[in-house]
């Protein structure tokens, strides 16, 4: 890994290990100077081979397009090698836990609803990035799974046709807290593997799918996600639906603890309720 990391970027100087999943590594090391952090990918599956160079693809994007919120500086990266070198900003993850067990600080809150914010409102060149993934045949695939109802695919299918027009939006695609660095200098943005054009309203999702322990956080996201009305809010129930069907394959297929099996009730629950938003706002088309 740091042979790697000195191949794309000489002069690396590797630190520790930061983190170790059985898809990546995060080790920390200085280029001269600058703290860096290297991401070495452990799994060559093509998915998450693709996932790398898409996540490459971005830092190259943003240095050339500096976004409104702040990402790592790219230094190098090889996805042959399956190595990507950043800057190392210092900070702290709004959460560690993927499910937060308690409602956040509030001004940790503002400070995730102001990044996502404004990259959202973000309008970069054409062609800077692309539609992360096509709605109805991610519908048809949860259908065919049994993730969705009869119902449940015919009426998103319902709201996505009345969705055709509506312009898409820049979303980060993996909007969970651990990705929020709070900083000396405001929040920072990472692990830009998903970032991708969606349905309004993406991101938001993500985060409330979040957010069973804060209700008050959750009813804040619903009153941005529809203050631009009708259309906005459909879509929002959409990406809503199929992140929370997300969420409750992910844990389904893990294992099978106390907690878990909390979580998942938790998710089923929410995603009784979503349903019912979903049926009512159909009622109203």
């Amino acid at each position: 890994m740091a042979a790697a990391a000195a191949k794309v970027c000489p002069g690396f100087v590797a630190g520790a290990v930061m983190r170790r999943t059985q898809k990546s590594v995060l080790m920390t090391g200085s280029v001269g100077r600058n703290p860096v952090v290297v991401k070495y990918l452990a799994d060559d599956s093509s998915h998450w081979m693709q996932r790398l160079r898409h996540e490459i693809s971005a830092y190259r994007t943003f240095t050339r397009q500096r976004p409104p919120v702040r990402v790592p500086r790219l230094f190098g990266a090889d996805p042959e090698r399956r190595v990507l070198v950043m800057e190392h900003v210092p900070g702290r993850p709004v959460a560690a836990e993927r499910h937060p067990g308690a409602a956040l600080a509030r001004g940790d809150i503002r400070a995730v609803l102001q990044a996502f914010g404004a990259l959202n409102a973000w309008k970069p060149p054409a062609g800077s990035f692309q539609a992360a993934f096509d709605y109805l045949p991610r519908v048809q695939r949860y259908h065919a799974l049994g993730l969705l109802t009869d119902r449940d695919a015919g009426d998103l299918a319902q709201l996505m046709r009345g969705l055709s027009r509506l312009p898409l939006q820049l979303c980060h695609g993996d909007a969970m807290f651990s990705n929020v660095l709070l900083t000396s200098h405001g929040p920072a943005l990472v692990d830009w593997e998903f970032v991708g054009y969606h349905l309004p309203g993406y991101d938001l999702a993500v985060l409330w799918s979040l957010l069973a322990r804060d209700p008050l956080t959750r009813r804040q996201i619903v009153q941005v996600a529809q203050q631009s009305g009708s259309f906005a809010r459909d879509a929002f129930l959409v990406n809503l639906m199929l992140v929370l069907v997300r969420e409750i394959r992910i844990h389904d297929q893990a294992t099978a603890g106390e907690d878990e099996r909390r979580l998942l009730r938790r998710l089923h629950d929410d995603c009784t309720t979503v349903r019912r938003a979903v049926r009512a706002a159909v009622g109203t088309h």
